[in-house]
């Protein structure tokens, strides 16, 4: 790393958040490390960091956590936006309430913390926003995922747009698209299954519990070598717009790419014969 820099990271007490943490601790980074229970950051990271209470979902936490952070360091210069939920199911049986929980914590609780942090960045003429979304956000052929897929491609289109705006600012941002890693989002913990409402799809729903269930623990990337990786990316001048995580991201994305030139090519002549006529 160039320089000491001062890190605030949502949802830093379990997962990706844990080693997100402690890595930039031990590059010698100030790190205001976050979650609902501060208590239980600082016990799961480790000594060193300020641990602040942070609840994305609740907006005068992000604007409190912010507040205190200027306090105990004077600046922000890495915002990593990583808090997440997983509301698994079918569309048609997940609740509106569950969506509506998925699109608060995932994406518009980022927002919030990142409308906070921004006025301090511009004033500094400087910052990074860092935002955690998925492979789930670039394309999502998977059952049970929608309303995370949801508010991932939600986060998506928000980088995107954001990342023009802050530049003249000279404030970066990157989008992360980690593969499948092993974390706690499938835990028992972190993921809430819709409950069984539509007959039509009981022969399907069982298998499905059981092998998302089954891939907890299971999962081929590292989160240590990722939170390794964030470090890389934060040092680089430029950062990259876009990170993806793992060679299961680098497959997902490819795909992506294939399958969107595909649809170029199977309409290309009705896709461009829709102008006015001269």
């Amino acid at each position: 790393m160039n320089s000491k820099k001062t890190w605030l990271i949502t949802g830093a007490g379990r997962g990706m958040g844990v080693e997100f943490a402690r890595a930039a601790l031990a590059a010698g980074h100030d790190v205001v490390a976050t979650g609902r229970n501060p208590e239980a950051v600082a016990k799961a990271v480790g000594d060193g960091l300020f641990a602040v209470k942070l609840d994305v979902t609740q907006r005068g936490d992000a604007e409190a956590a912010v507040k205190a952070a200027v306090e105990r360091f004077g600046r922000i210069d890495v915002l990593v936006n990583n808090a997440a939920i997983f509301e698994a199911g079918f569309f048609e049986e997940l609740t509106p309430e569950q969506i509506e929980r998925t699109l608060a914590a995932n994406l518009v609780g980022q927002m919030d913390v990142t409308r906070a942090v921004l006025p301090l960045m511009r004033a500094q003429g400087a910052g990074h926003v860092v935002t955690i979304s998925s492979t789930a956000g670039l394309a999502s052929g998977v059952e049970f995922t929608s309303a995370y897929a949801a508010s991932k491609f939600g986060l998506e289109g928000w980088m995107e747009a954001l990342r023009v705006e802050v530049a003249p600012f000279g404030i970066h941002t990157t989008v992360v698209n980690p593969g499948f890693f092993r974390t706690e989002l499938l835990s028992e913990q972190s993921t809430r299954y819709a409950e069984p409402s539509v007959a039509d799809y009981d022969a399907r729903r069982g298998p499905l519990m059981a092998a998302w269930t089954a891939t907890h623990g299971q999962q081929a990337g590292d989160p240590a070598k990722l939170a390794q990786a964030l470090l890389t990316i934060a040092s680089q001048q430029p950062p990259p717009r876009r990170f993806l995580a793992g060679a299961d991201a680098i497959s997902t994305a490819e795909q992506k790419i294939a399958d969107l030139q595909a649809d170029i090519e199977s309409n290309r002549q009705l896709s461009t014969s829709l102008a006015f006529d001269a």
